[in-house]
């Protein structure tokens, strides 16, 4: 496995010079006294030299973070927009993983047709963004500065058989979830009132995707299915965005068995701030958001645990009131919504400095905030995809 390409010294004082100086417009934290910065879209926000400092020289990789939660039909098919540009250079996270769920008897169909418009929308904002088939591309956004989009999608319904999984490797996607919330022929999601784990169809979908390279995620899985995908699958696995049933229950969170389970394979699990998955009452703020990677770092060990915020830059609250409530219609009651939707603190594009600032008043050391807020999942990553197999010439 190679190593990410470190930050050269020169490069991480220049970052810190367009912080203080003229650049402040490109990356928007102009430099303050006592070692501490202020977010010009957040004024009130502080960030000290080592949060910056890490969230500079760490790979960030969100495993769970849509580029744009929009309803409306101009998305993706126009130009990335300024605003949304200025808010991915100034996140500080390199690795965006793209997913939605997609289901229905028209899975196949629809998932190309998703692949295509996304695709060619991170094709048309190519000044900011970038696609990633393999690990490497990663280090090479981090380098040039761009958002590395990876494809993938919340559910399985678009493999109709297992050949369709090398298929659609080829295609770019990268990451596919076993089930979202519902039952489907491979197994059973985390709503479902019975769950009788993975089929036999999932089975052969399971070791299709360990065959040609691609990550399976088992975050919307019920627990039998969840389990069984982990004890089925020879490579690790991913939980791209859940958090811990050991802190309190919802349908949406993983017992500490299923993420033992994970960690003795190699897996990571990815925490999100979605604010019911977070805690079951208020206040519910990025405190209690670390509890969670708290948790899994103590039951398996500070390499199994990741981020998957399971929202875009600007956060659920931030839509406007019809689409909030067509999201929150989508779901069964089971999942507990609130007044709000995002958890304060991680609800904005800088969220991840406030991440890297709250596990730093919790002591963790550099090298594990590292781990956490990309070196883990770039590890499986690393280890799960595989080069797009060529036919041979004749």
């Amino acid at each position: 496995m190679n190593a990410p390409s470190p930050i050269h010294p020169s490069r991480r004082r220049a970052l810190l010079g367009a912080l203080a100086g003229g650049a402040a417009a490109t990356f928007g934290i102009p430099m303050l006294n006592l070692g501490r910065h202020a977010i010009a879209a957040a004024p009130d926000a502080r960030y000290s030299t080592r949060a910056i400092d890490l969230v500079t020289e760490a790979l960030v990789i969100d495993m769970l973070a849509p580029l744009k939660i929009d309803f409306r039909p101009e998305y993706p098919a126009g130009p990335l927009s300024a605003a949304d540009a200025a808010d991915l250079r100034a996140s500080g996270i390199t690795g965006f993983h793209h997913a939605i769920g997609i289901g229905g008897p028209d899975a196949y169909a629809q998932t190309l047709a998703y692949l295509a418009a996304w695709q060619g929308f991170v094709g048309r904002g190519s000044h900011a963004m970038t696609l990633v088939g393999e690990v490497e591309d990663l280090d090479r956004a981090k380098a040039d500065g761009k958002a590395a989009v990876i494809m993938g999608v919340q559910n399985a319904e678009h493999f109709r058989t297992a050949d369709d999984v090398a298929q659609f490797y080829k295609l770019g996607l990268r990451c596919a979830q076993l089930t979202y919330n519902a039952q489907n022929l491979l197994g059973a999601g985390s709503t479902e009132r019975v769950d009788g784990g993975v089929s036999d169809f999932g089975a052969a979908i399971i070791a299709a995707m360990n065959d040609v390279g691609m990550l399976i995620d088992v975050s919307h899985c019920g627990e039998r299915t969840t389990l069984d995908a982990i004890a089925l699958s020879p490579r690790p696995i991913a939980i791209t965005h859940a958090n811990c049933r050991g802190l309190f229950d919802h349908p949406r969170l993983k017992s500490d068995e299923a993420i033992r389970r994970l960690a003795a394979k190699g897996g990571v699990m990815g925490i999100t701030g979605v604010r019911m998955f977070v805690r079951d009452r208020e206040p519910t703020t990025i405190e209690h958001m670390v509890d969670h990677i708290d948790h899994v770092a103590r039951l398996t060990a500070i390499e199994h645990v990741g981020i998957g915020s399971d929202a875009d830059l600007r956060g659920y609250d931030a839509l406007p009131a019809d689409q909030n409530a067509m999201l929150r219609g989508a779901y069964k009651a089971s999942y507990g919504f609130r007044d709000r939707i995002d958890t304060d603190g991680f609800d904005h594009p800088r969220k991840v400095y406030d991440l890297t600032e709250a596990m730093i008043r919790r002591r963790y050391t550099d090298a594990h905030i590292k781990q956490v807020l990309g070196g883990n999942f770039r590890r499986l990553l690393a280890a799960t995809w595989k080069p797009v197999r060529l036919p041979a010439a004749s």
